[in-house]
């Protein structure tokens, strides 16, 4: 059996909320193996959070921009080293520069970007001149585009996340709202994906596994134990897969609901969301 430290019980409290004892426990029975420990936890029952808090924070910004007719939209998240540079207005405006000149050239990944030409120099010369201005270290960690018929961008508050929500119908004004709204959803509830049929087999596999020892270890019949976890299974669906989410605005809609009410036949069809640091 591995040796677990304070430090792995600490991250796996930190990931998961539960208590010192069990995340040794689970650690132990994992031998170390974090995805491991965390099925243990869930397995007995454990309520933890899967918000997987145990990645590195990064301070910076996220800048989500679209073009002026919604057909293309970009993310990107500027890194720097402290919490006092990130808010710095010149910081900022350097990183809404960077969001601009992928809107404008469309690069096809993070290296693309870097090589922009801006003014003559590339975007990592630029890089390393601001570098040299504030005396930190920067990068530009993450990048997302998306080309569509309606593409609607949302930045959260501080600039610690952007989002990109791609719908079907040509843009209108009461659809811009209801991306807007669809937007701040996915900052807040962090869908894993758009709908069930999205979702990787492994997850799916991974979450009738888990209810169906559950269900086992709450006294439940073994025949019964495969009926109660599809059904736990449908739970999942509602509070991780976005359409089927409840809008945070109206309960009583779902997500789907709520832009059909928008307009007819009106749906998302991929969206993108990246967290500082994350």
């Amino acid at each position: 059996m591995s040796t677990i430290s304070a430090a792995d019980v600490n991250k796996l409290r930190q990931m998961t909320g539960a208590g010192m004892m069990d995340c040794k426990k689970a650690l132990m029975e994992s031998n170390g193996d974090f995805d491991a420990a965390v099925d243990f936890l869930r397995k007995k029952g454990q309520k933890i959070s899967l918000n997987r808090a145990d990645r590195a924070a990064k301070e910076g910004a996220v800048i989500a921009l679209t073009s002026s007719d919604r057909k293309t939209g970009v993310v990107i998240e500027l890194n720097c080293e402290t919490d006092f540079v990130a808010k710095n207005e010149d910081f900022v405006k350097f990183a809404y520069e960077i969001a601009a000149v992928a809107l404008e050239t469309k690069p096809t990944n993070i290296e693309a970007l870097k090589a922009t030409k801006v003014n003559g120099l590339s975007l990592d010369q630029h890089l390393t001149d601001m570098m040299g201005k504030t005396g930190e270290k920067m990068d530009i960690s993450k990048y997302e585009i998306i080309n569509g018929e309606n593409l609607v961008a949302y930045i959260h508050a501080g600039n610690k996340m952007g989002v990109l929500v791609e719908m079907n119908n040509a843009p209108s004004e009461i659809n811009l709202v209801a991306g807007k709204d669809t937007a701040m959803q996915i900052a807040a509830m962090n869908p894993i994906a758009l709908n069930e049929s999205e979702v990787p087999k492994e997850t799916i596999a991974r979450e009738i596994e888990v209810g169906k020892e559950q269900a086992i270890a709450e006294g439940k019949p073994a025949e019964m134990a495969e009926k109660i976890a599809q059904g736990r299974l449908n739970k999942f669906y509602k509070e991780y897969t976005l359409l089927n989410q409840e809008f945070v605005k109206d309960n009583s809609k779902t997500i789907a609901k709520m832009l059909a009410d928008t307009e007819p036949g009106l749906v998302v069809k991929s969206f993108k969301r990246v967290a500082l640091g994350a």
